[in-house]
This record gives structure tokens, sequence and C-alpha cells, in this order.
């Protein structure tokens, strides 16, 4: 089922989620309609609070722009090791219409568990290490753009304000 993407400002994106203790049948309806709302968007990353739940569970699909290995559930999803430096622009299904240059790290290691509660281990770089950066940060109510320098992050803002009274004048 395809979910409602919450955009920013909604606080809603700003809470931490919590670890999911016991995988359920409705973990799994949930990662699958994440995996089905991220493609439907389309992009290449949902968390769940972005769909307004608040579990630390993450998909992410890099496979049409790099080598990736297509489909990734993560479930309690934490970065073990990181090295070097990347700078690459993002965008975010939650901050619609806007994208920025954000330092990352080029490589990450992450544990987590799969939909099967098995513990797994992916080893990224490129477009998948940043992807499972960003969604991580998701589930610490941190987006992308709190990356970004005060000055970038007060031009986002008022851009942002921007459209939502444009979009209350169209109503």
């Amino acid at each position: 089922m395809i979910r409602k993407i919450l955009t920013y400002p909604n606080p809603e994106l700003k809470k931490k989620s919590s670890p999911v203790t016991i995988i359920t049948e409705a973990v799994r309806e949930l990662a699958r309609d994440m995996a089905e709302t991220m493609y439907d968007a389309p992009g290449i990353g949902l968390a769940a609070p972005q769909i307004g739940v608040h579990q630390r569970v993450i998909v992410i699909d890099t496979a049409e722009k790099d080598q990736a290995e297509g489909l990734i559930t993560a479930i309690n999803p934490v970065i073990v090791h990181a090295e070097g430096e990347a700078y690459e622009e993002e965008g975010c299904l939650s901050v619609p219409k806007y994208a920025a240059n954000v330092r990352r790290h080029a490589k990450v290691v992450v544990k987590g568990l799969d939909l099967e509660g098995n513990e797994q281990t992916w080893r990224a770089e490129g477009l998948l290490a940043i992807a499972f950066q960003h969604e991580i940060d998701h589930l610490d109510g941190i987006l992308f753009v709190d990356h970004l320098s005060p000055l970038k992050r007060d031009l986002f803002q008022r851009k942002a304000r921007k459209m939502m009274e444009d979009a209350g004048e169209e109503r």
C-alpha cells in the first residue's frame, strides 16, 4: 500500500525513532509499504519516519543509479565504520523541490537486521553509502538540510516558507 510521505516542516520528521524489538508481520508489511511508496515517488530511499512511523526501518534501492544489489531493507541499522569524504548533491522525498550539496562519508559499513531477523552487514560506497547515511539520519530526526551551513539553511528555510505561502494562495 502506498503511504503518504510527510514533508518539511512537519514536526514528525524531527522525532527520533524507536528500535524494532520483534520483527512481526506488521513490521514486514511496513517494509513492503515503504518500498512500494519509495518506488512510486520515485526515490532511492525511504525511512519509516517519513511516513509517520517512528520505528528504525529503512529501505534503499540505488540499483538504477549505480551497480548496487537492488532493494535493501534494514531494521535497526547502525553505521559501525565510516571513512573518507564525499560532497554530493542530495535531495529528499520529504523536502520536495530542493537539493543541496552535503558532506558525508564516502564509505560506510552498516549493521542491522533483515526481515527474517538475521543480522546483516552492508559495505557501501558511493551513492549507496550516501543513501544509508541519509536514511539513518531520518531515524534520528535529522534532515539533509540540517547538515547545511547556517547561510544555506537560512536560504532553504526562506525558500520553503515562500513555497508554502505560494501553495496556500493556490488553494
